[in-house]
């Protein structure tokens, strides 16, 4: 018999959840739930323990929270939410605040407050119960994370002092005075807009990130919340929404959204409806080769979640281009993750069939870096990384517009000329090409590969901000 501790990483989010609890007594807890439950209740069988507890951390903003999901789901458990700082909800649960405890079997599991992040934000030591005051472990949220800590601005910058202020002595007055040999394990890891340049372990100790989490070496309130405010990533338009609806309680959905399978004469039917948002999660090179006008690209990779957050209206009816009809369900989560359950349909027997009906294509064209390299300034050369990477190196004579922001400032864009755009690795440049096309960019192509392709190809770049100690 024993303690049981599992991580469950979602991509994309970069969410990190937890199961803890005590094969003994054979109940568990799950901390931070995303909205696609499964994983926790087939995790619970396999451990041969009941989920009894839901804990959060706090009101999340980057995903749908599963909580209520996993409550319904369960039977068995209750949800239990921070109040501290004047939290309200709109679902049954029960209230915590710092200083409650509860016991799972063997394991201890102690509130605190430690707001910054948010007001109402909690984080759960864990313990032994024969040893309350000497913790093994703390599940910091988003207070604390690898290398980094939770950003203080997300609800606006009329709060964002105040909170900075909190997160100054939430990481000081509680996180700094733990023992060095402490496990922190955050809700989020490497990718999370949640916090800036956050590590890519996804757990740490006290000892280490007192050394080198460049959060924790602030004595000075200014300086800290200066370096807080001016190292945040852009804020996902999605996150308001979040708040909001976590705060409310998301909908009970029992299983996932339902997606009718429209054959391609009926799907074309469905785009000509402008209340639905035509969605191509193909691949880049898929997409490019021929795909129906109009559409978005937004491959099937787990970063989609946070790409639909940023680009669509969670209101308007979904139409699906899969790569295979066998994706669905797959395809279905990744949107779930960040509120999208309206679904008009999805093209039965995809792109193949769409071809087969005798029905139009699209395409982009695709890049090299060669060939851009050999056309030089002739390119419009667009890069729609974000701040931080354009800073780190961009590729010479090429203009930035954050993807995020493309198509408000779509404008500053010359429509008339050849434009080629390029991201990390061609992912986020397919979502770009399929904006301007939208937007009567008539030449437009992308570069698989992008910058990676072209710093291996070893051609010059511009913009390098070197780090302290660094060579020339």
């Amino acid at each position: 018999m024993a303690l049981i501790f599992e991580r469950i990483h979602t991509g994309g989010i970069a969410a990190l959840s937890y199961l803890v609890g005590d094969d003994s007594e054979g109940v568990a807890a799950v901390f931070d739930p995303r909205a696609d439950v499964d994983c926790y209740l087939e995790l619970a069988r396999a451990k041969q323990v009941s989920i009894t507890h839901i804990f959060e951390t706090h009101i999340h903003a980057d995903l749908v929270s599963g909580a209520r999901e996993l409550c319904s789901r369960t039977g068995t458990a209750r949800i239990f939410v921070s109040h501290e700082g004047g939290a309200s909800y709109g679902f049954d649960h029960e209230k915590i605040k710092g200083g409650d405890t509860f016991k799972l079997g063997s394991v201890l599991i102690t509130v605190r407050h430690t707001p910054g992040h948010t007001p109402e934000h909690v984080a759960y030591s864990l313990a032994e119960k024969d040893h309350p005051d000497a913790p093994w472990g703390v599940l910091t949220g988003d207070s604390l994370f690898v290398s980094s800590a939770g950003r203080p601005d997300l609800l606006g910058n009329a709060q964002a002092k105040a909170l900075a202020e909190q997160q100054f002595h939430t990481l000081r007055d509680y996180y700094l005075k733990l023992a060095d040999g402490v496990i922190i394990y955050p809700a989020h890891g490497h990718g999370s807009p949640c916090g800036a340049d956050i590590g890519d372990r996804l757990s740490s100790t006290i000892g280490h990130e007192r050394r080198f989490n460049a959060f924790l070496q602030y004595q000075d309130l200014k300086g800290f919340t200066e370096y807080a405010l001016s190292t945040a990533p852009p804020a996902p338009t999605y996150y308001p929404r979040m708040k909001k609806l976590n705060a409310r309680g998301p909908e009970v959905l029992g299983m996932l959204p339902r997606v009718p399978g429209l054959p391609p004469r009926q799907f074309k039917e469905a785009i000509a409806d402008t209340d639905n948002v035509l969605i191509d999660t193909r691949m880049m090179l898929g997409f490019g080769g021929g795909h129906i006008k109009g559409a978005l690209s937004i491959g099937g990779l787990p970063m989609l979640s946070i790409w639909a957050g940023w680009l669509l209206d969670a209101d308007k009816p979904i139409l699906l281009v899969l790569d295979s009809d066998e994706d669905l369900d797959k395809v279905v989560r990744l949107f779930l993750r960040t509120g999208y359950t309206k679904f008009a349909g999805y093209l039965v027997g995809g792109m193949k069939a769409w071809d087969n009906a005798g029905l139009p294509l699209d395409e982009v064209g695709q890049m090299t870096v060669h060939e851009i390299r050999g056309r030089g300034e002739e390119l419009q050369l667009l890069d729609v990384r974000s701040p931080d990477e354009w800073k780190e190196g961009h590729i010479p004579n090429a203009r930035h517009i954050f993807l995020g922001e493309l198509r408000e400032r779509v404008g500053e864009l010359d429509r008339a000329r050849p434009t080629a755009v390029y991201c990390d690795s061609g992912y986020r440049a397919s979502i770009a090409t399929s904006i301007l096309r939208q937007e009567g960019f008539e030449c437009v192509c992308n570069v698989p590969g992008s910058w990676q392709a072209w710093k291996k190809a070893g051609y010059p770049v511009e913009g390098v901000i070197r780090k302290k100690g660094e060579s020339q």
